[in-house]
């Protein structure tokens, strides 16, 4: 065991040497500062979690020789215990152990609560956005942190360089033409809407800024990384079955929200409709699909069909050749206004969000009509840079976080 640990102190070395991103994402003081023994960050393939890992073990202050980041999809870890492993990495001094796609690992969730209670350790993991409800105890029992795709805030910051600020929800609502006009203001003559644009074609992932002329692929690479590696393991779903996951992503990628009964679209894909209902649950999971029910659902059993669309923007361009700019403009918003509130669909009105905010989303010219006589409602457009009274600009609800 020991060879294997000094082996991959070696691999840790050079991961750490190699770490030459120095933007942090918003969670990245957050995690640091928490005095929490076991923390999980938990997200979609490709949103940062491993460079998030990284830039902590760097900044935290044990020595080189006791501190460890190893990834669980190394071949030289697939036969190990967790437990075992970072049982005698303790025998040799270790202080923290940073655990990356701790969902590749064999019987991750018992390892993990072995380790939590009988090892006196510092430990950070990371694993796909799937593994968040497959066990109470991941809630109950660790710190844990979720990290979602890049803000368009965020993706302004990389983009041009800048530090901007985030503002909640109820600020931007209540103050939104001062916050724009702010913002514009702090970009240096750079056109908002021009990158805002930009960012729904191709803003959600932050290897974008590494890998421009292959990220296309790289994003497809990352949704057969997702199905295949992710779901296939964690769920025990056969290749057969993957196959009717990527048809579903597919036939929501093409159509209007509500335009797909699920009886329809289980005919589509060529599933029951019970087995449609647990792959939605599936995608949603794991950050490709986005599942949001009509809110008088919650409260009884109703026949209304439930909105679907894929998870972000950039999934709509990698698999879309011509995303309806409806359908993009609504999961842009459900996509940053659902990491921090609670998002319904409603009749009158697009969303109904923290259960006292009515939101119609549309372009330049949406007007009041659908929800003139509904209190705190507001209309959200595209191509306007700053609002007026009750209308928002689309594009400063990619700042909350």
């Amino acid at each position: 065991m020991i060879t294997l640990i000094n082996s991959l102190f070696e691999l840790s070395n050079l991961k750490l040497q190699n770490l030459h991103t120095k933007y942090h994402r918003f969670l990245f003081n957050t995690i640091l500062s928490s005095d929490s023994k076991f923390s999980g960050i938990y997200g979609s393939r490709g949103v940062g979690k491993t460079t998030l890992l990284l830039q902590i073990a760097k900044t935290l202050e044990f020595k080189s020789d006791e501190i460890l980041y190893i990834s669980c999809d190394h071949p030289r870890l697939a036969d190990i215990s967790l437990f075992e492993f970072t049982s005698e990495f303790v025998k040799y001094g270790g202080k923290c152990i940073l655990i990356d796609e701790v969902h590749e690992a064999t019987n991750f969730e018992q390892e993990l609560k072995s380790i939590y209670d009988f090892l006196d350790i510092k430990v950070l993991f990371s694993g796909s956005s799937a593994i968040k409800l497959t066990n109470p105890s991941f809630t109950r029992r660790y710190a844990m942190y979720h990290l979602p795709i890049l803000s368009f805030k965020e993706y302004l910051e990389l983009e041009l360089h800048l530090k901007l600020q985030s503002y909640s929800l109820d600020n931007i609502v209540q103050n939104h033409t001062d916050i724009a006009n702010n913002i514009i203001q702090n970009l240096n003559n750079e056109k908002i809407l021009k990158h805002f644009e930009k960012y729904l074609k191709i803003g959600a992932y932050p290897f974008y800024f590494d890998n421009k002329d292959s990220y296309t692929q790289m994003v497809l690479d990352t949704i057969n990384t997702i199905l295949y590696t992710d779901l296939g393991s964690i769920y025990n779903i056969t290749g057969d079955k993957i196959n009717i996951l990527r048809k579903l992503l597919t036939s929501i990628c093409v159509s209007n929200p509500l335009e797909l009964s699920i009886d329809a679209l289980a005919k589509k894909v060529g599933t029951s409709k019970v087995t449609l209902y647990k792959y939605i649950e599936l995608l949603h999971k794991a950050e490709l699909l986005r599942h949001v029910i009509y809110e008088g659902k919650r409260f009884k059993s109703m026949q209304k069909p439930d909105k679907l669309y894929l998870a972000n923007t950039t999934l709509f361009s990698s698999l879309c050749l011509e995303p309806q700019i409806g359908t993009l403009r609504e999961s842009f918003f459900a996509s940053q206004v659902s990491v921090n509130s609670s998002i319904y669909y409603v009749t009158k009105g697009d969303f109904l969000v923290d259960e006292k905010y009515i939101f119609e989303i549309g372009g330049k010219n949406k007007g009041f009509d659908q929800i003139k006589d509904i209190n705190n409602s507001f209309v959200v457009s595209d191509n306007i840079e700053v609002g007026f009274k009750n209308k928002l600009p689309l594009w400063l609800f990619g700042f909350l976080y």
